[in-house]
């Protein structure tokens, strides 16, 4: 843990524990180190809810922690289940409870059960697939994510030496049947370098040094992101081809990743082949025919490529907490002070084709194209549109808020207190 310091007085420390070996030795460590700072651990299960017995499994790791007097927590992952990329789906869904849970209480730190094994078995399983150099690279130790970290403190120890630990503990664990059965592509790679003797060590070392290249490039990226991408405050982008063509090809794709990820606000970006058919078509198709990749719509105005979020991928409307804060579809926070001038029951949705209607002059005039608009935020109500921020008020008989001063108050809050808030920034940090 003194690799990730400095850490606030007292801290309290997120850990994600399934109940394998992995987590829970993690969880045990990790409360022993709080513990000595005078913190404390929240250990959080997530139940996705695929397997029968996976509720009483998380109910069971929360009575084993209770034992030693820690906190535990567990997250449903509710809803329907995608039938296509599941794996995907629920990692995405494990993350973003996690995460979420971790936001709303003002915890700095989450921690993740990876290991040395995790590192090796990730190069190869990513190898098998065609990744490029980032897909290649070591897991890294710290990530940010915003006000919260990611903290990965177990990247140098192998899987055996955490097993090892719980058996002196006394400690029993959860068995995943699919890795005992070697269902899983993971878990075939696991049983692959145990037959064929593969050093975990040695395959983590080269992922190591692959992630010390693609800092490198990340850093060549930014420097060219800022040359040829303009982030507007109201959540698309502007692209200069031009700038772009003259650079070479792995620092194109790197920017091209970063914008939809902006844009989307995925924190991940999409598959490499995905992406260079989207380079291929940008610098090659000369025809102003839009393209969508990774919830993304991208379109030629001029002699520039505008990026907007793709309307078909936005967040169902949703009715808005009162006087709490929101973050809309992974994108636009809007403040509290915004929602309380709000009447209550009111709907947050794109604004689409009404409320480009209702706002389009004012949209004009602030130099916002009809696709950026279409997906901008908006507040709904009984009789249709109230207003949206960065446009104001939708003008009509009854907006719901009223006339005159109380009216005119309104609108400076509609437009001062929403912010565009990607998960990964233009800029990476770090």
């Amino acid at each position: 843990m003194a690799a990730f310091a400095p850490f606030e007085p007292a801290p309290v420390l997120a850990v994600a524990v399934s109940g394998g070996a992995d987590s829970l030795c993690l969880t045990l460590l990790a409360d022993r180190w709080a513990r000595a700072q005078g913190g404390r651990v929240e250990a959080l299960t997530v139940d996705h809810g695929l397997r029968p017995e996976s509720g009483a499994e998380a109910r069971q790791v929360g009575r084993w922690l209770k034992a030693r007097g820690i906190r535990h927590r567990i997250q449903r992952w509710d809803g329907d289940k995608p039938r296509a990329g599941l794996a995907a789906e629920a990692r995405a869904a494990r993350y973003r409870l996690l995460e979420g849970w971790a936001a709303e209480r003002g915890i700095l730190h989450l921690l993740l059960a990876h290991h040395l094994d995790d590192q090796a078995e990730t190069l190869l399983l990513r190898l098998s697939r065609g990744s490029g150099v980032d897909g290649l690279s070591a897991m890294a130790g710290a990530v940010e994510r915003g006000a919260l970290r990611l903290l990965r403190p177990l990247l140098d120890v192998p899987k055996a030496a955490l097993v090892a630990r719980l058996r002196e503990e006394g400690q029993v664990w959860v068995e995943d049947p699919g890795n005992r059965a070697g269902a899983s592509a993971r878990s075939r790679v696991r049983l692959a370098l145990e037959r064929e003797g593969l050093s975990a060590r040695r395959l983590a070392e080269t992922a190591a040094r692959l992630g010390r290249a693609r800092q490198a490039l990340d850093h060549a990226a930014t420097v060219l992101a800022a040359q040829a991408v303009e982030t507007h405050p109201c959540g698309f982008l502007r692209v200069d081809p031009r700038a772009l063509a003259a650079a070479p090809p792995e620092l194109q794709l790197r920017v091209l990743a970063r914008c939809l990820m902006v844009v989307s606000g995925n924190p991940y970006p999409p598959r490499l082949e995905r992406l260079e058919r989207l380079a291929a078509s940008i610098f090659h198709n000369t025809s102003a025919r839009g393209q969508t990749l990774h919830g993304c719509q991208w379109s030629r105005i001029g002699m520039r490529w505008l990026v907007v979020r793709e309307a078909k991928a936005i967040a169902a409307p949703r009715v808005l907490a009162a006087d709490t804060a929101c973050l809309w579809d992974r994108r636009f926070r809007i403040a509290a002070s915004t929602i309380k001038a709000l009447p209550r029951g009111t709907i947050i949705g794109a604004l689409g084709a009404e409320g480009h209607r209702v706002l389009r002059v004012r949209a004009e005039a602030l130099g916002i194209p009809r696709g950026a608009v279409l997906v901008l935020p908006g507040f709904f109500g009984r009789n249709g549109l109230l207003g949206a921020p960065f446009l104001g008020l939708a003008q009509g008989p009854d907006t719901g808020l009223g006339g005159g001063r109380k009216a005119l108050q309104a609108d400076r809050i509609i437009n001062q207190s929403a912010v565009f808030l990607p998960t990964v920034p233009l800029a990476p940090m770090g």
